[in-house]
């Protein structure tokens, strides 16, 4: 089956180049038929996750509009994307739809989200309407029965003949299309279950915010009905309390509204009378109200042990169980298709169905066990990155692109700076180097290289928005440039947690972080005339301090950045010291230029490593300080062949730091994986740079493009760009992204971020 499943499309590592900056007139029309809020069920919630992640991925790209499914005349007030309704009791709505679908030119495409429940007793209406429609139609399975009986073996398969594409949420669902509906393969596309982006906050504060403190929590939370069983978790709670009596157990959300209207709340009276007679009284409580979403992800996050129980073991898919894993919850859950999926490889634990025994067992060794709760919690959330809802609009824009007759082209749109996580890492003496996830690991101590990208990036967020009130960042970073500077001039970079250098400064070459320093405080004094003078003038005298030294580096890119530094600071003054510094360095890198290069390999070394883009700028720079018409030359001609090595049809590919590109090897240099934010961010301004100077529309379209790569532009089509805490991903490698959000790769996003909003690029 593995070998049939290779034929059903990866939508995670399709390659097309499907990302053109193109604005349309008028937008082709999507329509997506579902049940929407306020209608309360899962896939209402579904389908308007994925409504809001599709219009918040892309700008002017399609219009999306909602046809909301309705049933026997219960009727809702609905937002304004709602555009159609279909009341699925009613055969001349079916007849009404589809005359409008099919007239409609703007209309290029149907997606319909489909459950069994939706139509129940109306089948034959539904698939009558399917074979009526024109236009090209998608259907996404909420739920996938094997074995099917011949009955639902024809449904599904008239069903699915009648569109061109379908969408399951797990491997699990394609191979029983596959095999027990003989679907074939390569019209299946797997797109998992959406999950939300979270900042993972303290457990101890949230639990302190929510009158939870000193408690063990478990949790559930859903639409409530009897095929959750909960009882087997209540049976299991008279064993747990005895080990453990500070546990307590959360039933979170209302009862399914289609329970209440025929069973009312039986159910959840059952329940309680179950726990009165269990004397489990201290030890369950009920949230018995609909979480909007920020609060349902902080009791998700305050909790110890999720657990996902079932009665049935044909649910394909839970979206409770994925909310519930990407919050970093450990989980305990009953051996559904998707648990079976996801919380295999060390990420959780499977139980039985109804096996209440077991589950206690379970609950108490993982409560007692805090590294594997944690290792549970970071496999989960590390397993499930893919799914987040920024992903799911991108792969199912794939699917959209493939599907729609008329040409789709999709635009990026561009978030809004967001400064949450740089200020997070960011403590009273500097910027910490590194962090865990979003959670800044203060052992990870502080470096000059990170303090010296601050400032620079504080400089430009200055530069574009003068909020005096950011300006306190900016003199934490300057300050802890000064706190590196020794007596001599130079720079130390490594400092540890308690404001100590470290042993490392002895062990490594300082070189890059003394450039880097100069870098940031060239263009921070090249910016004087709006900024403070205090300030500008603390930044002058540690450049003075350091510059009669400068001319004796001799490592390449360490020299490319003091020339760029070197050459901001004389934008309003003139510094012969500066001068000569610039005219030394940048003949040494000329001198390289013409040792190394040839008329395939116009560049500075024999080899393309990091940081490249920082030598045909920092030549561009020295053109700009001293009129050598050579350094002109010498940064076009290597500029341009560097943007031949990085940028292909599909979009940027930094050099992957696994393997350098070697002139003589001829390595790939399109090698896949091991790609850092921070040399897209050198690209970006590099870019930047060339197009203010030479005005060329080639270089300003490759600033998209490479901004691109942060938004999903990439060889696995996923974001390395978290909007919701701010950060930065640290690298993109092969089949996967690193999810620590370090200070450089924060940095690198918002450095990139800050030189894109100074052209006319659309914003979200």
């Amino acid at each position: 089956m593995d070998a049939l499943l290779e034929h059903i499309i990866p939508i995670e590592l399709k390659k097309e180049n499907l990302f053109v900056a193109t604005k349309q007139v008028e937008l082709p029309i999507l329509v997506m038929i579902t049940s929407y809020p306020p209608r309360e069920c899962g896939i209402a919630t579904y389908a308007n996750d994925l409504y809001n992640s599709l219009n918040n991925k892309f700008y002017r790209s399609f219009s999306l509009h909602i046809c909301a499914l309705e049933q026997e005349n219960v009727t809702y007030s609905y937002p304004s994307e709602v555009k159609y309704k279909l009341d699925t009791s009613k055969a001349e709505n079916y007849i009404q739809l589809a005359n409008q679908l099919n007239t409609s030119e703007q209309v290029q495409l149907i997606i319909v989200q489909h459950e069994f429940g939706f139509y129940h007793g109306y089948d034959s209406l539904f698939q009558t309407f399917l074979q009526s429609l024109s236009k090209p139609v998608i259907i996404a399975l909420h739920t996938v029965l094997g074995k099917p009986s011949n009955a639902l073996k024809e449904y599904i398969q008239l069903m699915l003949n009648a569109s061109i594409k379908t969408i399951v949420m797990t491997k699990n669902a394609a191979t029983i299309l596959y095999e027990d509906y003989v679907i074939d393969p390569t019209n299946i596309h797997i797109i998992s279950h959406g999950t939300h982006l979270v900042r993972h906050t303290d457990k101890l504060q949230l639990k302190k915010k929510h009158g939870l403190q000193g408690r063990k929590i478990l949790s559930t939370f859903g639409l409530l009905n009897s095929g959750k069983s909960i009882e087997t978790t209540l049976d299991a709670l008279t064993g747990i309390i005895i080990k453990e009596p500070e546990v307590l157990f959360l039933i979170i959300g209302i009862t399914h509204p289609g329970v209440v209207k025929i069973d009312g709340e039986s159910y959840r009276e059952s329940l309680k009378l179950k726990i009165k007679q269990l004397h489990l009284e201290d030890h369950v409580r009920f949230i018995n109200k609909f979480l909007e979403l920020p609060e349902l992800l902080e009791y998700l996050q305050l909790t110890d042990i999720y657990l996902f129980t079932s009665n049935n073991p044909n649910q394909a898919v839970s979206g409770t169980f994925s909310y519930a894993i990407s919050s970093g919850c450990p989980i305990i859950a009953t051996a559904i298709p998707h648990a079976l999926e996801v919380l295999a490889n060390n990420t959780g634990i499977i139980v039985d169905f109804n096996n209440s025994e077991q589950l206690s067992s379970a609950i108490i060794s993982l409560l007692y066990n805090d590294a594997k709760r944690e290792e549970f919690s970071i496999n989960g959330i590390h397993k499930l990155a893919s799914t987040a809802w920024e992903n799911s609009a991108l792969k199912h824009a794939h699917v959209f692109k493939e599907t729609i007759q008329a040409d789709l082209h999709l635009n990026f749109s561009i978030p809004p700076i967001n400064l949450h996580h740089l200020k997070k890492l960011t403590t009273n003496f500097g910027i910490i180097q590194f962090a865990v996830l979003n959670k800044p690991d203060l052992t990870s101590g502080y470096t000059l290289d990170d303090n010296a990208r601050a400032l620079l990036t504080m400089a430009m967020y200055f530069e574009n928005t003068r909020h005096f009130e950011q300006l306190y960042l900016i003199e934490i970073y300057l300050d802890f440039i000064a706190f590196c500077q020794q007596e001599n001039g130079d720079f130390l970079n490594y400092v540890n947690q308690f404001k100590e250098f470290t042993i490392e400064n002895e062990q490594c070459n300082l070189d890059d972080a003394n450039g880097r320093a100069i870098w940031a405080l060239g263009y921070f004094i090249g910016l004087e005339k709006i900024l403070p003078q205090n300030l500008v003038a603390k930044a002058r005298i540690i450049l003075n301090k350091s510059i009669a030294h400068l001319n004796t580096i001799h490592s390449t890119r360490s020299m490319a950045f003091i020339i760029k530094g070197l050459s901001y600071s004389l934008q309003n003054n003139v510094n012969q010291e500066a001068y000569d510094t610039i005219n030394i360095l940048a003949n040494r890198i000329y001198q390289m230029y013409l040792h190394e290069s040839s008329p395939k390999w116009a560049w500075f070394e024999c080899y393309l490593t990091y940081a490249n883009s920082l030598l045909p700028e920092a030549m561009l720079n020295a053109w700009k300080a001293t009129g050598n018409e050579k350094f002109k030359k010498t940064a076009k001609e290597s500029f341009q062949f560097l943007l031949s090595q990085i940028f292909t049809e599909t979009g940027i590919h930094v050099i992957s730091n696994k393997n350098w590109h070697n002139k003589v090897t001829g390595v790939n240099c399109n090698l896949v994986g091991g790609e850092q934010p921070i040399d897209v961010a050198y690209t970006i301004l590099s870019l930047n740079s060339f197009y203010n100077e030479f005005h060329a529309a080639h270089y300003k379209d490759k600033m998209k493009i490479a901004f691109d790569w942060f938004q999903g532009r990439n060889h696995l089509n996923e974001i390395i760009y978290n909007p919701c805490t701010g950060g930065c991903y640290d690298g993109l490698e092969d089949s996967y992204v690193n999810l620590n959000q370090g200070a450089e790769s924060t940095l690198s996003y918002l450095m990139s971020r800050l030189t894109i909003s100074k052209h006319d690029f659309f914003t979200n």
